[in-house]
């Protein structure tokens, strides 16, 4: 199986994983709605009778608060994320190498880099050396190609051969055209937003609990207790098995992306051993 296979297979793969990670966005409205239901059903005394009704809109009305929650969430964190790759790199202990850097080691690093754009057909991203760092790394950081930059450590740049070193930064400079890190940010936001949710249900289970332990001076305050104590109860656990499953879902996303990555490095160096 040549590069362009293995590539083809990995987009195969992540677009797989997306959906199976839209299908748990859904499963969750679903849940949510269904345990309304069965609650309105409760409250109504329908229970048992076959008949059941509705307000108008009722499912409607669940589904899009649900996913304002999980909207909201994602918008929240993206925005939170989305600082430049420059940032990011500064955050992680990065220097900027400078265009006219007389270390030998850092040269070499800055004419791979330029290699690797003409190579993937982008422009040169700024590169930083974290100089504190001996282990072998690298990342890239940014959500937009125009304000990507490739990061590595003073490890990767001591200790790896002139080939390794280019397999590293073409495996970033997938990274960067794939979109994988805007990818990866939306991915997080929604699992903020799912954990949003969760969070919600808690604050509900607290208020639910907070009545019970005043129950005693208003009798007829039980039914409001029973209802959020279980809608509490319910999206607590909704919210958590949906983070469960949609992390494991992104990790299996990720490591496509990695597939992907490698196999776009020896697209772009020609050079599998490297």
């Amino acid at each position: 199986m040549n590069f362009f296979e293995h590539q083809a297979q990995a987009h195969r793969e992540s677009k797989k994983l997306l959906f199976l990670f839209l299908l748990a966005v859904i499963a969750i409205v679903l849940a949510v709605n269904g345990t309304l239901a069965l609650l309105w059903i409760w409250m109504k005394g329908q229970y048992g009778t076959g008949i059941y009704t509705y307000p108008r809109g009722f499912f409607l009305t669940n589904t899009a608060v649900t996913l304002l929650f999980i909207g909201g969430g994602m918008l929240f964190e993206m925005s939170r994320l989305k600082d430049g790759g420059d940032a990011v790199a500064r955050m992680a202990g990065g220097r900027l190498v400078q265009p006219d850097s007389r270390d030998i080691q850092e040269r070499r690093l800055l004419n791979i880099v330029e290699e690797m754009a003409l190579a993937a057909g982008m422009a040169c991203p700024r590169v930083y050396v974290m100089d504190e760092e001996d282990a072998i790394n690298a990342f890239a950081a940014g959500y937009h190609q125009n304000e990507a930059v490739v990061a590595v450590t003073r490890g990767t740049l001591s200790r790896l051969s002139r080939d390794e070193l280019q397999g590293v930064i073409a495996h970033e400079f997938s990274h960067i055209l794939n979109g994988d890190m805007r990818m990866n940010i939306k991915l997080i936001g929604v699992l903020y937003g799912i954990q949003m949710l969760a969070g919600f249900g808690q604050t509900l289970l607290d208020i639910g609990m907070r009545m019970g332990l005043s129950r005693s001076r208003d009798e007829k305050s039980l039914p409001w207790q029973f209802i959020f104590i279980v809608f509490g109860l319910a999206l607590f656990v909704i919210g958590y098995i949906g983070i469960f499953f949609g992390r494991l879902i992104k990790s299996a996303i990720s490591r496509q992306r990695e597939f992907l990555a490698d196999a776009s490095a020896v697209q772009f160096t020609r050079n599998p051993d490297g």
